[in-house]
């Protein structure tokens, strides 16, 4: 009699022990999905990515600056509550580094447009980052601390694009194709590179913005 109600105790300890275990397993489940869209609220979530692909993009380095090919349209951040640069904000910021880096504002503000559609917290797949979308490389390469800072952004975008413009005699097309696809590969293709993206990009700037003849 005693042996069996000793085996009935132990079974219904084993089966709360399951239990126990089976509502742990539940709840931390639970807590990894709470943080997950926790974090999917802001700009915090964008640079813990940018973080990760940075070890990722420094490994590809020999195409200049930039370390992995940008794609057309950036992951913008319209979802994890970043409003979209435009007004009088965007536009001061605009004509400052335009002036500071010998560049019409209608230029700069193609770009913009174009890298970014005016999200100061977007991120591409590639990890470029910000308004005018710069590589991590690319922003330490232009004294930039914090890519997702509006003003920082714009003046390391335009201190980029003015030595592109500079590297390549003040040929737009150029300068624009280096800036997305990286002087390296401009300078191998000995023009725009033959790159579909890199092609619709410069050619959708340039319809934008017509340079003073």
């Amino acid at each position: 009699m005693w042996k069996l109600i000793a085996l009935v105790f132990a079974t219904l300890v084993a089966l709360f022990g399951q239990q126990v275990d089976s509502i742990e397993r539940q709840r931390q489940a639970l807590e990894r999905q709470r943080s997950a869209l926790t974090a999917a609220t802001g700009p915090d979530r964008q640079k813990a990515v940018v973080e990760r692909q940075r070890a990722g993009a420094a490994r590809q380095q020999g195409e200049g600056f930039f370390a992995l090919p940008w794609p057309e349209r950036p992951r913008l951040a319209a979802a994890f509550g970043c409003v979209p640069l435009r007004g009088a904000e965007l536009d001061a910021l605009v004509e400052r580094s335009a002036r500071d880096h010998a560049l019409a504002p209608g230029l700069l503000r193609a770009v913009v447009r174009r890298e970014s559609g005016f999200q100061p917290c977007a991120v591409s797949r590639a990890g470029a980052m910000g308004l005018m979308q710069l590589m991590p490389a690319t922003a330490a390469a232009m004294g930039v601390v914090d890519p997702f800072d509006p003003a920082e952004n714009i003046a390391g975008g335009s201190r980029f694009l003015r030595q592109m413009l500079d590297r390549y005699g003040g040929n737009l097309g150029l300068a624009l194709g280096a800036y997305n696809a990286g002087p390296g590969r401009v300078d191998r293709s000995g023009g725009i590179p033959p790159i579909r993206e890199t092609q619709e990009y410069v050619r959708g700037i340039l319809g934008e913005f017509s340079p003073p003849e």
